[in-house]
């Protein structure tokens, strides 16, 4: 704009010619009788920058087929452009209707599309750094993998080790990973060994959610029982840590 501004004074000083100015601003003759005439027509505002948007465009939806959509969608607020589109048909078999994808677009530059809520996303509290210094400070639970038996249904192998003196305290097929099956698991195991301070785990079910503080329904029943939760950092491998003896 400021070159432009600067040529069309130059060009009213009548000092130079066009050419000769068109070789001091490096522009082509076209475009500067462009900016001299659009200047003498419109005045300051002729050499405006403008917008290079087509004036039409030979894809663009007819407005009738546009209006039918919308219409369309209006009263079948839940149908996506697939269903729309086999409405439309049979309604106006002799329209060339646009695809599935322009359909989408269409609604959505109408505000006919619900945008989606933004998941909100649970931080990780990081690698556990606690130390293991006695038995019962660090308790490591985790399911061993699930297997098929011999009457076609799926085990569940809960297993819990003290972090200590890795000595296995329990191990129990279970039907499924649910609360309902692991709680009495863990109920016996503190009744036998007592509690412990801590209970490392995975990120999956039931030990860990996607909630506030990751706290599951056993987590949570953990912490009222006066246990602290740790989570292994997601994707990676279920690991314990080394115990240190002073």
């Amino acid at each position: 704009m400021d070159q432009r501004t600067q040529f069309i004074a130059d060009y009213l000083r009548e000092l130079l010619s066009v050419t000769e100015l068109c070789d001091l601003y490096g522009v082509s003759r076209k475009t500067a009788y462009k900016w001299i005439d659009r200047y003498l027509r419109q005045g300051p505002a002729g050499i405006e920058e403008r917008s290079r948007r087509p004036h039409s465009s030979p894809n663009q939806t007819p407005e009738e087929i546009v209006s039918a959509i919308l219409q369309a969608r209006q009263r079948h607020p839940s149908w996506g452009g697939k269903k729309l589109l086999t409405l439309l048909h049979e309604g106006h078999p002799q329209w060339e209707l646009p695809g599935r994808s322009t359909v989408c677009d269409i609604l959505s530059r109408h505000g006919m599309v619900p945008k989606k809520r933004n998941r909100r996303r649970i931080g990780h509290p990081g690698k556990p750094s606690s130390l293991i210094l006695a038995p019962n400070d660090l308790w490591c639970a985790d399911y061993k993998g699930q297997f098929k038996t011999g009457d076609g249904l799926y085990c569940y192998p809960l297993t819990a080790t003290d972090g200590f003196s890795r000595f296995l305290l329990g191990c129990q097929g279970l039907n499924s990973t649910a609360v309902a099956e692991a709680k009495p698991v863990f109920t016996q195991l503190f009744r036998e060994y007592g509690l412990p301070k801590r209970i490392r785990t995975d990120n999956g079910m039931p030990f860990a959610t996607n909630t506030l503080a990751r706290l599951s329904t056993l987590s949570a029943w953990w912490v009222r029982l006066g246990i602290l939760t740790e989570l292994i950092e997601p994707g990676t491998r279920y690991s314990r840590s080394i115990p240190c003896r002073s």
